[in-house]
């Protein structure tokens, strides 16, 4: 192993992983106005409608597909009956449908993005980096996913990249697992580990913003701001009361 091995498959995961927790905390904290989408849906919504919802349900895909082939053993797919040819066939062609429809939704919103003026004037500069990093990301994910898994004789990522990524979250890791990865493999890896460390200075925060809050937040209450007249005024009544013309009022 040479120094370039603990350096990518170890330093830069643990720094990234340091880094996505307590920029998150720190931002949480100190820029909670800032913690958005920043939504420019009143810009433009035409292309907005297509592309946000293929992109978002892909990604959810995606993420899926990520969970049970990266945090799952082995053996305990296999305990469940999922053998490995049911397994290829799934993660190859529900994972490529849901490549393509992330990144037929990410060109949308990117061609958005990049020739509607309104949203482009919106658009910051850690918009545009987190765009690439994230382009960059699926993009060798796919690329790898079609050379080995479609085209190719397949690649067991789940002998090296799985226990690789469980090394590392175990306190022991190991990047000798990551020597022989294909080369696509290891660029979908580094790109999204880069993301990972841009991810808590970037719109992607919003992703931690459920909106669990509302399940149990008090009833909003609101008064008029005429309710109180002083002393001799009368009493308010229940219900709805005739509109009238400010003149009207006036003359009372």
């Amino acid at each position: 192993m040479t120094a370039w091995d603990y350096l990518l498959w170890v330093a830069f995961p643990y720094a990234a992983s340091g880094v996505f927790v307590v920029g998150h905390l720190l931002r949480f904290r100190y820029d909670q106005f800032g913690w958005t989408s920043r939504s420019s849906q009143t810009y433009e919504n035409r292309l907005l409608r297509w592309g946000s919802p293929m992109f978002h349900y892909g990604i959810l895909m995606v993420i899926g597909g990520h969970v049970v082939g990266l945090f799952i053993p082995k053996p305990w797919l296999e305990f469940f009956g999922v053998t490995e040819h049911m397994y290829h066939l799934g993660a190859t062609w529900l994972g490529s449908f849901a490549a393509v429809l992330t990144v037929a939704g990410l060109a949308i919103l990117i061609y958005r993005r990049r020739l509607t003026k309104r949203v482009l004037l919106v658009t910051t500069v850690m918009d545009k980096v987190m765009y690439v990093f994230l382009a960059s990301t699926i993009t060798f994910g796919t690329t790898a996913t079609v050379l080995y898994q479609i085209f190719g004789g397949g690649y067991d990522y789940r002998g090296s990249i799985s226990p690789w990524i469980r090394s590392l979250y175990s306190l022991q890791p190991d990047p000798s697992l990551m020597s022989d990865v294909p080369f696509f493999f290891q660029l979908h890896v580094l790109t999204a580990t880069a993301l990972f460390l841009l991810w808590p200075f970037t719109r992607l925060v919003h992703v931690f913003s459920a909106p669990l809050g509302y399940l149990v937040r008090p009833y909003v209450v609101y008064r008029s701001r005429d309710a109180p007249r002083g002393a001799g005024s009368r009493p308010p009544r229940r219900g709805w009361e005739k509109s009238e013309r400010p003149l009207e009022r006036s003359r009372k």
